[in-house]
């Protein structure tokens, strides 16, 4: 006998959990982060140093609750694929959609691991440097956004799982947060304005991912075969 969470309905509400729950703990860390001061994308260097060099940055304790959101990322694109894939979408753009998002949880650890390596250190100009490294990486990483956006959100459509707006929200939240990748090059000289597309991006890709996750639960009520 089977087990129950290999049964579809329960896989995709899994999925769509994990989806909402990514999204939750990645805008709960940036709630956290912000107000203690966390220097934002383009911002000088000297932020960066006062923040990571302060005594009581939360920088490590955020950081132990990434793991969880990594996981609960791949579910999600894991459980998304599957929908599409079941429902007869264009499997190029669903496996394209979840390559972004491994390729996004690869990135960020990265970035993350800068950012502990930037707590752990003691003077300026080892901060410096890694900070230069953190913003490349950073930015660069809406290239992999997008990819997730574009790719499970053109199956989704396609596949009956997405509504028109959805789909719509997150071909501008992707178009925006490449233009931040590409972008990248200017902002981390200093021209930090430009980082607002990425914000802004960012934010509807939170959106995004809860609409999507809602969208998964409620299609698991119409099948019961497995994945």
């Amino acid at each position: 006998m089977q087990s129950k969470l290999l049964d579809t309905p329960t896989s995709l509400r899994i999925a769509g959990a994990a989806g909402i729950g990514f999204a939750l703990l990645i805008v709960s860390g940036n709630l956290v982060l912000v107000p203690a001061g966390m220097p934002s994308p383009g911002s000088p260097p000297d932020e960066a140093i006062d923040f990571f060099l302060s005594p009581n940055e939360p920088t490590g304790a955020v950081s132990m609750f990434l793991p969880a959101v990594w996981a609960l990322a791949t579910l999600f694109a894991a459980g998304a694929l599957a929908a599409v894939l079941r429902a007869g979408g264009p499997a190029g753009w669903a496996y394209t959609g979840f390559a972004g998002v491994l390729l996004q949880n690869a990135t960020f650890t990265a970035v993350v691991a800068l950012r502990l390596a930037m707590s752990t250190v003691d003077d300026a100009q080892s901060v410096r440097a890694l900070w230069a490294l953190h913003e490349t990486l950073f930015g660069f990483n809406g290239t992999f956004l997008a990819l997730a956006m574009v790719g499970l959100g053109a199956a989704g459509f396609v596949a009956g799982l997405l509504p028109r707006w959805l789909f719509a929200l997150g071909s501008v939240a992707a178009a925006l947060q490449f233009a931040t990748a590409t972008l990248t090059p200017l902002i981390v000289t200093g021209r930090d304005s430009l980082a607002l597309l990425g914000l802004t991006g960012w934010l509807l890709w939170a959106v995004w991912l809860c609409g999507y996750g809602l969208c998964l639960i409620r299609h698991s009520r119409r099948g019961h075969s497995s994945i």
